[in-house]
């Protein structure tokens, strides 16, 4: 009896590898810390924290995507600075791409152009959430 107790025990899934979703070929899973405002992300450093080597610079902007209950619990948390664990596609880590030629850019091929200053969700890069953490900072006001 004791031995079916202890091997249903080792058998059992943990909830941790239960949450833990298979990473795509085509995506990357990271953690980046920065203040949400609804379904926006914007990456900043936090003060006293130590800066995840994930490469991605202060200021880059996601747009939130996710189950509602985990939105739901980010967007309580509005003015202080989160930690968000996710999935983003490995083509959007990289930039938009070009030679840099007099501060511009080139790019031969690719999307239709996009105006900046007219489409809101440009250069916006969707990351999928898994997961947030909060950090003891809080977001700097506007």
């Amino acid at each position: 009896m004791p031995v079916l107790v202890v091997l249903l025990i080792l058998l059992a899934p943990t909830p941790a590898a239960a949450q833990e979703r298979p990473v795509p070929s085509d995506s990357a899973r990271i953690t980046i810390p920065g203040c949400a405002r609804d379904r926006a992300f914007v990456v900043m450093e936090p003060g006293g924290h130590e800066i995840s080597a994930s490469g991605i610079q202060p200021g880059r902007r996601f747009r939130l995507s996710g189950p509602r209950q985990v939105l739901a619990d980010i967007r309580k948390r509005e003015g202080t600075m989160v930690e968000i664990t996710g999935l983003v596609r490995k083509s959007d880590l990289a930039g938009p791409g070009g030679l840099r030629i007099f501060g511009g850019r080139v790019r031969i091929g690719g999307a239709l152009p996009r105006d900046a200053v007219r489409d809101p969700m440009y250069n916006q890069v969707v990351i999928d959430v898994e997961a947030f953490q909060l950090l003891p900072d809080p977001c700097p006001g506007r």
